[in-house]
């Protein structure tokens, strides 16, 4: 065990070289990563089981306690990233196959690395913890409906479809999670230390199939895709960050705000993009896991260095 930690501590700390690797290894060998794309909702599947495990009752309760926070986050993640993504797809002349990738990225739930993100950012965790689950919980309804309304004109999009994936590969896994914690806490709590290594290596392998499955398109068009998921990345962290001051939260509540919206959860967009649409739409969710985990990484640093001198939560409830 001690040496297994050791491990997901190793895997935890270079997340973000490791996701990089996994996208350098599909392009240098493209045909046996492609190989491995059919596995993706498999393997998002065991990722949202492992959120589920780490979830508890009081979780939740900062909804309670501060609901404005939640609710500013929860807008702001799905009202400006889908539009940002819809938005930047088009201003880049994207093919549909694209634009439906960029819309779906910025319709997905929050990433399941932004939480360790805000961690390191000095930002408000609970708040985070909260607007993960919350997002994941209302991805079933809201993903669909905002892919149907933002891409419907440009692929057929078939959202009862999308809504039957997203129950069996996130809702489904993360409930099971949240129920096997509180009938066994005990053996829970044991293994969670060792989740980094199974939610890191599936999103490695995630991001090193859907690159190795359009290998050819990352080579032609890889620097627009990379500008284009580097503005969507960073448009929704700053209007996520303004969203809540301009509603009166506090700096540790802005932060974690701010990386919610602009942290996406992209193994599920590759997933769902990869099953309904086409391989090459998963490209912008790709691109989007390798990118985002980088700039989390920076915006963690930044932040870090500059604690906030707010208690965490909403300031403006507190008042």
């Amino acid at each position: 065990m001690t040496a297994l930690r050791r491990v997901a501590d190793f895997v935890a700390r270079w997340f973000a070289l490791l996701v990089l690797l996994g996208g350098v290894v599909g392009l240098l060998v493209p045909g046996p990563a492609a190989l491995l794309a059919p596995q993706v909702p498999l393997l998002l599947g065991v990722i949202m089981f492992g959120m589920g495990l780490t979830l508890r009752a009081a979780d939740f309760a900062v909804v309670a306690r501060h609901p404005l926070a939640v609710l500013v986050g929860l807008v702001s993640q799905y009202a400006f990233m889908p539009l940002l993504g819809w938005g930047i797809g088009t201003a880049f002349g994207f093919s549909a196959a694209l634009l439906v990738g960029m819309v779906l990225v910025g319709s997905s739930p929050g990433g399941t690395a932004s939480n360790v993100v805000v961690y390191l950012a000095k930002g408000d965790v609970a708040l985070s913890v909260a607007m993960t689950s919350l997002s994941t919980l209302l991805a079933p309804v809201l993903t669909p409906l905002l892919v149907l309304w933002l891409a419907g004109s440009t692929l057929p999009v078939d959202a009862s479809g999308l809504l039957v994936s997203i129950l069996q590969v996130v809702l489904v896994p993360v409930v099971a999670g949240v129920v096997v914690r509180a009938i066994a806490t005990r053996l829970v709590d044991r293994v969670l230390p060792l989740l980094p290594i199974v939610s890191v290596v599936g999103i490695v392998v995630v991001v090193a199939a859907v690159v190795g499955a359009n290998a050819d398109a990352v080579r032609t068009s890889g620097i627009v895709l990379i500008a284009a998921v580097a503005l969507h990345n960073g448009f929704g962290m700053v209007l996520g960050y303004l969203a809540a001051r301009l509603t009166g939260i506090g700096e540790a509540g802005r932060r974690a705000i701010s990386v919610e919206v602009g942290m996406q959860n992209s193994g599920l967009a590759a997933s769902l993009a990869a099953v309904h649409f086409t391989p090459l739409a998963a490209l912008p969710a790709a691109i989007f896991s390798v990118w985002h985990n980088l700039s989390g990484a920076a915006v963690a640093s930044w932040w870090a260095r500059r604690p906030a001198m707010d208690e965490p939560a909403a300031a403006a409830e507190e008042r």
